[in-house]
């Protein structure tokens, strides 16, 4: 009885479908394909961050203004190309090229100026050195303007005269800065140092464009009132300093850069890297 209740049980189970083997290898396999999913959305987010730093360099080139004052043109030229070596080849040589192009340029235009003052004699009243949006020709305060007035002195028409005939040989676009110290001004005409600054910096470009002819898609004006000194504000002299107009003939990069539609670039570089992988 007991063996053939053992055979009716083993007939019982064997009437069941037989399981098969786990399948272990599935889990190596969802492991490498987790892994392969790391990697590659690790290789997107590299590729992201290196536009991310093309995009950062051309709006520095996009802005007219810069964030520090360089000496000379190596040490700005050189921690610029640090930063483009980052990035994409391409966009790095594009970059690195604009800027070789710039300074060899401006390094022209500065030993011609030179020359210039040199002929004329005009040394001392202006000065000549280079920041990091281009070169800078920098008026001393007495001679354009009287004190607290924004009306050229009968110097000062010559000079600039002279001046705009050097601008106009070049194609660079030129922008009028004026600067005041910090002593208070409260006038009729001028209410303040921004009226005063802005007044001096427009009384010049009117003249260059008036007088002189030259192109006004070239040239800009803007004032700063006594919050960009290049002298401490608590001596005469250093006030006198401040008191200034500036010119200052602009990297063609820069102005190049206005028109500039950065997604569109960009958009522009991906479809063409994808039409090269099809």
């Amino acid at each position: 009885m007991e063996r053939n209740g053992q055979g009716r049980r083993g007939d019982r189970w064997n009437g069941l479908p037989k399981r098969s083997a786990p399948n272990y290898w599935l889990t190596t396999y969802s492991d490498l394909v987790t892994l392969l999913l790391c990697f590659f959305v690790l290789l997107y987010s590299f590729s992201s961050l290196d536009v991310q730093r093309f995009r950062s360099v051309i709006r520095g080139f996009q802005s007219l203004f810069g964030s520090g004052i360089m000496d000379g043109s190596s040490g700005m030229f050189e921690e610029t190309a640090e930063i483009m070596d980052t990035g994409p080849a391409d966009y790095s040589a594009t970059l690195y090229g604009l800027l070789k192009r710039d300074w060899e340029q401006l390094a022209k235009v500065e030993q011609e100026l030179a020359h210039l003052l040199r002929l004329r004699g005009w040394e001392e009243l202006i000065s000549v050195h280079r920041e990091e949006w281009g070169l800078v020709l920098r008026f001393k305060d007495s001679v354009l303007f009287e004190l607290g007035k924004a009306d050229l002195t009968p110097e000062a028409l010559g000079i600039l005269a002279e001046i705009s005939h050097f601008l106009s040989q070049w194609p660079n676009h030129v922008r009028i800065e004026g600067h005041a110290d910090n002593l208070p001004i409260n006038n009729e005409r001028f209410p303040s140092n921004w009226e005063l600054s802005t007044a001096r910096a427009t009384t010049v470009l009117r003249y260059l464009l008036g007088e002189t002819g030259f192109d006004p898609e070239r040239i800009s004006a803007v004032g700063y009132g006594e919050y960009r000194p290049v002298a401490p504000n608590d001596t005469p002299e250093g006030r006198q300093q401040n008191r200034r107009v500036d010119i200052v003939i602009l990297r063609q990069s820069l102005w190049e850069a206005q028109g500039l539609d950065i997604e569109e670039l960009l958009s522009g570089e991906e479809t063409a890297s994808g039409g090269d992988d099809q």
